[in-house]
């Protein structure tokens, strides 16, 4: 979370507002118009703003992406690691009924069962059991140590609903008529929320009225003033976050981790051979590759894993031992040349989505590929490609998410059994250093097979008026309704 300077914000152009104090704060959400209210548990992030306004657990995410209470008030974590213990707040459910200790047990077997299947199910595997030890308190166990524990339980996707109504903290309500596409969220008196009454809420406490739309749409409203605040935005579309004057220097980039880079899709023809994959990586001015976008303090890397998730970096910081681009270059171009020949024709086909970001990548890494004699074709709407671009946001920061994102159960692209067995010791583990060494090893079995282009950390930037209160740039790139609609006091 030290990766990124921020692009702050210029007060005189952002002064501008969409509503007064009193008035709604107006949010976008770049992504699909019908995207807000997507059901399942592979949430586009309009859903999952959604979700985490209006479906607590028993922990939640604030404006500064830090674990705080929700349904429950406080917890302790026993001396070995294995075992969290939770007591919950004295609130009920919508449309009355108390939140007891074996509502909340099933609620989260029945949240964790559904996650099974997907890299958030991966990164819960290390859950053994959920008990209910009295009306009002939970304990959660592990099979090992599992620091980031609270900081899953507070993802969306792990929200409680009972009848189809959320816990809160936020009720939501449909627009009408030219408004149907917008969805009003109203906070919950704190009393509603086990929290202390006070007089003076429904003064302080603004509604927030939030849409999803096209990034264009998006960047348009705010310039109009339509829009206090718009979030999502990526590296596929940042180039179109400067579209208008009320946008210029309102933009605000957060300090994310993750993964930005490309995915092997297919094992075939040049990329057959770990050594020529690893040739493509090595090509790569990932510098020169951001400086066309004009972001400043990017984080590149050349590994799956950044060093610096690990308590002590296990291995440099640069893949290469420091040798230089023309160095590398030389290599690479050398392994492309004894595989290139007659029949044999050094080009790659990427998978990128729509956007201008997208055809700056691709120039780049053109212009990179083409100094080692390899050519590149951006891959035809459905058609299969050789690469794909990855761009995720991390949960959380220990190296078993980078490495869960590879896991062979989830089918994304080339992967390595070796690896995945050596984080399923890790799960059982309870020695620190021991669980350390799987995973450093889980990572050097990937990156021997080659199995992903590491570019760097992945790009999320948002506009935000200057007025807006309770905003936060933060690591994970979370920025949670709820905050909005609270007093800064």
């Amino acid at each position: 979370m030290r990766f990124w300077l921020l692009l702050l914000a210029v007060p005189a152009l952002a002064s501008c507002g969409a509503s007064d104090a009193d008035g709604p704060v107006d949010v976008a959400v770049i992504g699909a118009p019908d995207s807000l209210l997507q059901q399942g548990v592979r949430l586009a992030p309009p859903a999952q703003q959604i979700r985490a306004a209006t479906r607590e657990g028993l922990v939640a995410l604030d404006q500064a992406g830090q674990v705080v209470p929700a349904l429950a008030e406080r917890w302790i974590v026993t001396d070995d690691g294995l075992s969290y213990i939770f007591r919950l707040r004295d609130t009920t459910w919508p449309g009355g009924g108390e939140i007891t200790a074996n509502d909340v047990r099933q609620q989260l077997r029945d949240a964790i069962g559904r996650v099974r299947g997907t890299s958030l199910g991966l990164d819960l595997a290390a859950v053994r059991d959920i008990r209910a030890m009295t009306g009002r308190v939970v304990e959660v166990r592990l099979t090992a140590p599992m620091p980031d524990l609270l900081r899953l339980l507070a993802q969306p996707e792990l929200g409680f609903a009972k009848a189809g109504r959320g816990t809160g903290p936020m009720t939501l309500a449909r627009g009408k008529g030219k408004d149907r596409g917008i969805l009003r969220l109203t906070a919950l008196p704190p009393e509603a929320r086990g929290l202390p009454a006070r007089e003076d809420w429904e003064e302080l406490a603004r509604p927030v009225a939030v849409r999803a739309a096209p990034v264009g749409e998006a960047v348009a409203a705010f310039s109009r003033g339509d829009v206090d605040l718009v979030l999502g935005g990526t590296l596929v579309d940042f180039p179109q976050a400067e579209a208008g004057p009320l946008s210029r220097g309102t933009i605000q980039v957060d300090p994310a981790i993750g993964l930005l880079g490309l995915a092997v899709r297919r094992e075939t023809g040049l990329l057959a051979d770990p050594a020529r994959r690893e040739a493509l990586s090595m090509a790569i001015d990932r510098g020169a590759l951001i400086g066309s976008f004009g972001i400043s303090g990017w984080r590149e890397s050349t590994w799956i894993v950044p060093p610096q998730a690990y308590p002590e970096p296990p291995y440099a910081a640069d893949r290469w031992n420091g040798a230089s681009l023309a160095e590398r270059r030389a290599v690479a171009a050398g392994r492309i040349r004894a595989w290139a020949g007659p029949g044999r024709e050094a080009i790659v086909t990427l998978a990128l989505p729509d956007g201008p970001g997208s055809d700056l990548l691709l120039e780049r890494l053109a212009e990179d590929w083409g100094a080692i004699g390899v050519g590149v074709r951006r891959a035809r709407r459905g058609e299969a490609a050789d690469l794909e671009l990855r761009d995720t946001l991390a949960r959380y920061g220990s190296p078993l998410w980078y490495l869960n994102q590879f896991n062979c159960t989830l089918g994304q692209g080339l992967c390595d059994p070796a690896a995945d067995k050596l984080v399923r010791w890790s799960l059982t583990e309870r020695d620190p250093a021991t669980r350390e060494r799987l995973l450093v090893e889980a990572h050097a079995s990937l990156v021997e097979r080659e199995v992903y282009i590491p570019l760097g950390a992945p790009v999320r930037w948002s506009l935000v008026r200057a007025s807006l209160r309770n905003y936060l740039a933060n690591g994970w790139a979370f920025h949670p309704l709820f905050p909005l609609s609270q007093p800064t006091t």
